[in-house]
């Protein structure tokens, strides 16, 4: 932790943009609580709830980047338009890195273009996921019967997931499989296609799969990358959301001590 609560190299849990959360008020989400992850005057992680967009779609709900911004302005004067550096749907929760730096933001976004940031994921999954470590390796294509939806197809980009079992429970059709999922490829709902297509619909997936009442079992747990403005290793980390530890109460030991345990709300 370094002097005005910025977060530098490994960071893992809560802590506030310039020591305050920010009420996060949405169609979605009315008091949510946003969490900084980590902040320097270039970059800027936020933990993100489950139900609010990171940029506006024309429907007037306020966004992740609009929040940002108001609590940056409100809480530490600086006045900056955070540019989100990646995307997160809407019903998936955790870690977006934004710029907040437009005269250097080329070069966080240099990184993310040639795979230099390493992305893990925890998703809930309907099945018996194989035991160890796989890799994915299926294109991925628009469908064009459907805009909202991806599909994989030969004529697709070239994707690629890495997927490992943490643990399974149940059997048959109540099986369900948790996983540790990092994307090698950054492609549009990449995660959640890949697993519906090997038999293994994300849990609470609309889309691509069936609803469930905890809504989309999908979260950025964990990004590093080298910070390319400092040379420094970052190894960010939020904690755990709770709707994975009431399905998994082991998930901190089963993860190795990567992260923490958020309470709820």
């Amino acid at each position: 932790m370094t002097g005005h609560g910025h977060r530098r190299t490994r960071a893992s849990g809560r802590s506030q943009l310039c020591g305050t959360g920010v009420a996060a008020k949405t169609s979605a989400s009315v008091g949510a609580h946003l969490d900084v992850l980590y902040r320097d005057a270039w970059l800027c992680a936020v933990d993100k709830p489950q139900g609010i967009l990171v940029h506006g779609d024309g429907g007037g709900a306020t966004t992740l980047s609009e929040l940002v911004a108001r609590q940056l302005a409100r809480e530490c004067a600086v006045i900056t338009r955070p540019q989100a550096l990646q995307r997160l749907d809407v019903d998936t929760s955790g870690i977006v890195l934004f710029s907040l730096d437009r005269d250097t933001q080329e070069a966080f976004d240099a990184l993310f273009a040639r795979r230099l940031v390493r992305k893990r994921y925890l998703a809930l999954v309907r099945g018996s996921f194989p035991a160890g470590e796989r890799v994915v390796d299926l294109p991925l294509g628009r469908d064009r019967h459907d805009g909202r939806r991806m599909l994989v197809w030969s004529g697709g980009r070239p994707s690629t997931t890495r997927v490992r079992l943490l643990a399974r429970q149940g059997q048959r059709s109540r099986a369900r499989s948790l996983l540790l999922v990092e994307p090698l490829t950054g492609r549009r709902h990449q995660i959640r296609v890949h697993l519906s297509h090997l038999g293994f619909p994300i849990v609470g997936d609309r889309l691509y799969g069936a609803g469930a009442p905890g809504g989309l079992m999908l979260h950025a747990l964990g990004i590093s990358l080298t910070h390319p403005l400092t040379n420094e290793s970052l190894d960010l980390s939020t904690l755990l959301p709770p709707r994975f530890v009431d399905v998994q109460p082991d998930l901190p030991e089963l993860l190795g001590g990567l992260t923490g345990t958020a309470s709820p709300g």
